[in-house]
């Protein structure tokens, strides 16, 4: 064979690219005069040749732009990422918050509980204090059980008494010593 001729195989090895890429340029040559070697494989005369390299060159120059729009379009994926990125992160961060205000609520929530039950326990035993002071103070015919007061509630009673009728008698004696007012005269009186 002449050197003009090779075959996909070999031209494929010297555009380094692989055999099947080769083969498929060869479906836009005209299948007509297709040649083949003696082991059967397909050979490519110069013609065809400059006809798949001149085609590869020309994908080679249109490829750029494509990489560049590929580029781009990385880029502005790679923008859309990072910004879901600080999106996720603002979110958890937000998350983590309200977690945390949620747990200072519920902690709230939960003195004020304690609170309101203390609150309610001091206000039964102020009760249970007042009902005692009242069952004191009740005098004994009061009392509707018929029980008796206790011996120094008794005795309290009795110095209570004792103080009352002295004060009473001092006042007494503090009106007998004061002069009797007998005539009073009216403020209008006086002008005449």
């Amino acid at each position: 064979m002449s050197e003009d001729l090779k075959t996909i195989k070999e031209l494929a090895d010297e555009l380094g690219l692989a055999k099947q890429t080769v083969q498929y340029h060869i479906k836009f040559l005209p299948t007509e005069n297709r040649q083949k070697n003696n082991s059967g494989s397909i050979v490519l005369n110069l013609e065809e040749q400059k006809f798949i390299k001149k085609r590869l060159t020309k994908i080679k120059k249109v490829q750029p732009t494509k990489n560049r729009q590929k580029n781009e379009e990385l880029s502005v994926n790679s923008l859309l990422l990072e910004q879901i990125k600080d999106l996720k992160n603002n979110r958890d961060k937000q998350l983590e918050n309200k977690d945390k205000q949620l747990l200072q609520m519920q902690n709230l929530l939960d003195q004020q509980q304690r609170l309101a039950l203390q609150d309610k326990k001091l206000l039964e035993e102020y009760k249970a204090d007042n009902d005692r002071l009242k069952a004191l103070k009740m005098p004994q015919e009061d009392m509707k059980d018929g029980s008796s007061i206790r011996g120094e509630a008794q005795e309290e009673i009795e110095r209570l008494k004792a103080q009352l009728k002295l004060s009473e008698e001092e006042r007494n004696k503090a009106k007998e010593k004061e002069p009797v007012k007998t005539e009073s005269k009216k403020w209008w009186k006086f002008w005449k």
